[in-house]
C-alpha cells in the first residue's frame, strides 16, 4: 500500500500524532483539526478496516471464518489518498468514500478487526503509511502498536451515552447509505446499545484491545464541546512541540 501524498500543504514536521479511542468519540473530527492546523497528514485507520468489512460483506465471506477473511486480505489492496475534508477510500482501485459510512459496513468493521490476521495486515499497511511522519493517525490501537512511540499520543474518551447519541445525530445527518435521505436512522436506544456492544468488542478482543497507552493523554470530553475537545488536542500538540523547541535551545 502507498499514499498519494500530493498535496498543496506539504507536511510541516516529521513527529506523529496517535489519536486513540471508542467509536463515536470524535477523533476523526480532532484529527483532521490538528492536521490541518500543524500541516501534517491525516490518515484514518478505521477506514481501511470498514473498506476491507465492504469487500467480505460484497463477495458474502463470512465475518466469523478468519481463514478466509486472511485469504480475502491478501488479495485485497486499500489506499487513502488525502482530501480536503475526509480521505478517499480506494479498494481495489474504486473509490468507496461514500459507501463505508452506513452502520452495517461499520458493525463488520468491528467484526472482522478482531482476528489477528486481519490486524497485523492493516498495521503492517498502517506503519508504512507512517513511517515518514508527519503525520495524525487515528485508531484503536495506534499509540500502543501501530506507533508505540509516537511523540505525542491521545486518548479520546466519553460516556458511552454521550458517544452513542452523538454517532445517532450523524446517521440522521447523512443517512444509512452515506447520501441524505437514503434510510432512516435507527432508534437513539439501538444505536447506543450497538455501540457498547462494539465497545465490548474493541476493548476485550484478544490481539490488541483498546485501551490508552500509558504515556497518552486522556482527553473524556463527555462535558465538552466540540470545540473545547478540539482546543484541548490542539493545546497537547502545542505543549509538546514547545517542549521540544525548548530542549532544542538548551543543547
Amino acid at each position: 500500500m502507498r499514499l498519494d501524498e500530493t498535496r498543496e500543504q506539504k507536511p510541516k514536521r516529521n513527529f506523529v500524532v496517535a489519536i486513540d479511542g471508542p467509536a463515536g468519540a470524535g477523533k476523526s473530527t480532532i484529527a483532521r483539526h490538528l492536521a490541518r492546523h500543524f500541516g501534517l497528514l491525516n490518515l484514518e485507520t478505521g477506514a481501511m478496516y470498514r473498506a476491507f468489512a465492504l469487500k467480505a460483506l460484497r463477495l458474502e465471506v463470512p465475518l466469523d471464518d478468519p481463514a478466509a477473511l486472511e485469504r480475502l486480505a491478501s488479495e485485497t489492496e486499500i489506499k487513502l489518498e488525502p482530501g480536503e475534508d475526509e480521505n478517499r477510500v480506494l479498494l481495489d482501485g474504486e473509490d468507496v468514500t461514500g459507501q463505508i459510512r452506513n452502520q452495517t459496513v461499520t458493525d463488520a468493521a468491528s467484526r472482522v478487526s478482531v482476528f489477528p490476521p486481519i490486524r497485523a495486515a492493516m498495521v503492517k499497511r498502517q506503519q508504512q503509511m507512517g513511517s515518514r511522519g508527519g503525520v495524525v493517525m487515528e485508531g484503536r490501537d495506534i499509540g500502543t502498536v501501530v506507533f508505540p512511540n509516537a511523540e505525542v499520543k491521545i486518548f479520546l474518551d466519553a460516556a458511552p451515552e454521550v458517544r452513542g447519541m452523538r454517532r445517532y445525530d450523524q446517521i440522521g445527518q447523512v443517512g444509512q447509505g452515506g447520501q441524505t435521505g437514503a434510510k432512516p436512522a435507527p432508534p437513539p436506544e439501538e444505536v447506543i446499545r450497538d455501540l457498547r456492544a462494539r465497545d465490548e468488542r474493541d476493548r476485550n478482543r484478544a490481539d490488541s484491545p483498546l485501551k490508552p497507552a500509558p504515556d497518552a493523554f486522556l482527553l473524556d470530553s463527555t462535558n465538552l464541546t466540540l470545540e473545547e475537545a478540539v482546543k484541548a488536542a490542539e493545546d497537547t500538540v502545542n505543549a509538546w512541540l514547545a517542549k521540544t523547541e525548548f530542549s532544542d535551545s538548551r543543547r
